[in-house]
């Protein structure tokens, strides 16, 4: 009878100390079932991007190569579990920013996960950190950075067009900072000044991260439009008006809000209008 209790309390500990790291495994198995299921209705292709510091996952596709190539860079996704549990994994549970690049009809699309995002057997451990307080580090900011000069080179497109959700907004300006082959920049729900939000969440600041409201001088002549949502809670509208103003549009015609947009609802289904609101 000893030794039974003995058993039962160490499958119970197994069962206890197994179970995160296997409800992570099917978070990032539901993730890639979904995000495979988006990218085979837009007839986009999937590959994995080896960079200096990370592997990134991409679905693309190319049909008129030479021509400008659309670069859609996915937000900071399940992150967080709660306010001060981070998360194991973070593939996002909704593909929001893979639906709204399946939405483009230009000729040459590609989607960018973030480190970390819909990772597969085999690949690099990537460290949680690079999901929170360094989630725009500059080996980051620089690996997307190379990973679009492959798309770029598989696409043989000398023009892009940067289109950055929530953090992948942050990304798309401070990459459009150091590139001369940007034509254009858009933002959705951006995270422009990330002091300003953690300030606004009452959060530890992003130590380690870059800002990308500093870059805001630097970008200001690439044409540009800022969409937010009028519902959202997460992003207010004082980022994107301080980010523009800071980029000397003190008017705010950069910005346009969307009326029925939250942070993460309301986009698909005005995106193909969205595209093409003049920059």
């Amino acid at each position: 009878m000893r030794m039974c209790v003995i058993i039962s309390r160490f499958l119970r500990n197994f069962i206890l100390l197994a179970f995160p790291a296997l409800l992570a495994g099917c978070v990032t198995l539901a993730g890639n079932i979904n995000a495979d299921r988006i990218a085979d209705s837009a007839a986009f292709d999937k590959s994995f991007l080896q960079t200096k510091d990370f592997t990134l996952t991409t679905y693309y596709h190319f049909n008129r190569p030479g021509e400008p190539l659309n670069i859609y860079i996915e937000g900071d996704g399940r992150a967080w579990l709660t306010r001060s549990q981070l998360s194991k994994d973070p593939t996002p549970q909704n593909p929001l920013v893979l639906n709204l690049a399946a939405l483009d009809s230009s000729a040459n699309v590609a989607y960018l996960a973030r480190p970390g995002q819909y990772t597969e057997t085999g690949m690099p451990l990537c460290d949680p950190v690079y999901w929170s307080n360094k989630r725009f580090a500059e080996e980051v900011v620089s690996s997307i950075d190379e990973a679009i000069n492959q798309l770029c080179f598989k696409s043989k497109s000398n023009k892009i067009n940067l289109i950055g959700y929530s953090g992948g907004a942050a990304i798309a300006v401070l990459i459009a900072a150091r590139r001369n082959d940007v034509i254009s920049i858009r933002t959705i729900a951006g995270n422009l000044d990330s002091e300003a939000i953690t300030r606004y969440h009452h959060v530890s600041p992003l130590i380690g991260s870059l800002n990308p409201i500093e870059a805001a001088d630097e970008i200001k002549d690439i044409p540009q439009r800022h969409f937010i949502g009028a519902h959202d809670k997460v992003v207010p509208s004082t980022v994107a008006q301080a980010f523009v103003s800071r980029e000397g549009d003190k008017d705010y015609k950069r910005i346009t809000i969307i009326e029925e947009a939250t942070h993460t609802k309301g986009w698909c289904e005005h995106w193909k209008e969205l595209l093409s609101v003049s920059l």
